[in-house]
């Protein structure tokens, strides 16, 4: 495991304060605010704490509050709603400075047979056929040489390709409209369904506001934009391997009232679809900074 993967973590490995409280601590960003995709994934990390080991996470659905102060730890409480025969429910709020920054419902079930069917995933290169990701971190930084770009760029850990050889982040005309991406852990990942769906988590807030912004020729790193995550649901479906290369599909249905909403899903290299996400995202124009 590289020393990378390993802080990548711990960073989403929780202290245990009191019986469902738990703290955790932030990455180092250049940027003013913790990762939301981080928040999410502690908060699924501390309501899984709380659950019997026969129950999967399949659901969640979070709200973002304010934004995160990555100085200082960030406080998950759990509420044990409900303990049924098959289902599982908890509500988590994430707490800094005495004040909610975050909240979430997450569902557990046994794991059970049942109809499947699943959605087909679009024909697209393969990661071997594409360059490697210093290529795009390399162009982005050259057009955007911002603070958050750099910290966003220091999410090294995950190894992301986009799949139209070049990066959604560049924003301009001529981006397709359902961008797509390979992405995964740069290193193993231990093996618990958990940790992986940990992963998953933090990554499916990476890059999804970003398909809404697509149609209009911009970024969010843009000078002239003020972009947030404003909540983030997400399914799982199947059992995967986020230390293995999943694709995500992206696309914007919808924009109206300075939000964006947007949808995505990611499949294994073999088309098997594991998790899907919605999000919708403030999209504001601001004066230049």
């Amino acid at each position: 495991m590289t020393d990378h993967v390993a802080a990548f973590l711990d960073i989403l490995d929780l202290e245990a304060l009191e019986i469902n409280l738990f703290r955790g601590r932030s990455a180092s960003p250049a940027g003013g605010r913790v990762f939301g995709g981080q928040v999410v994934a502690q908060a699924l990390v501390a309501a899984r704490r709380t659950v019997p080991d026969d129950r999967v996470a399949h659901s969640l659905h979070g709200y973002f509050l304010l934004g995160g102060d990555p100085t200082v730890p960030i406080v998950y409480d759990v509420d044990r709603i409900r303990d049924g025969r098959s289902f599982t429910t908890r509500r988590v709020v994430a707490i800094q400075h005495g004040r909610a920054i975050f909240s979430m419902s997450v569902s557990y079930q046994v794991e059970e047979d049942g109809f499947e069917h699943q959605s087909v995933m679009p024909e697209v290169l393969m990661p071997e056929e594409l360059p490697g990701d210093e290529v795009w971190r390399e162009r982005l930084l050259a057009r955007y040489p911002s603070s958050a770009v750099r910290g966003w760029m220091a999410l090294r850990p995950l190894e992301i390709k986009p799949t139209s050889l070049d990066s959604p982040y560049l924003g301009g005309s001529g981006q397709p409209t359902r961008p797509s991406l390979w992405i995964r852990v740069r290193g193993p990942v231990p093996d618990d369904l958990p940790t992986h769906q940990a992963v998953l988590t933090y990554a499916s807030d990476l890059s999804l506001l970003q398909a809404a912004l697509l149609p209009h020729g911009k970024s969010v790193f843009d000078p002239d934009m003020q972009c947030a995550s404003l909540d983030h649901a997400l399914w799982f479906h199947r059992r995967f391997r986020a230390d293995e290369w999943l694709l995500y599909v992206q696309e914007s249905p919808a924009a109206f009232g300075a939000r964006g909403f947007c949808r995505g899903e990611f499949f294994t290299r073999d088309g098997r679809l594991v998790a899907s996400v919605t999000q919708e995202g403030l999209m504001r124009p601001v004066p230049p900074t």
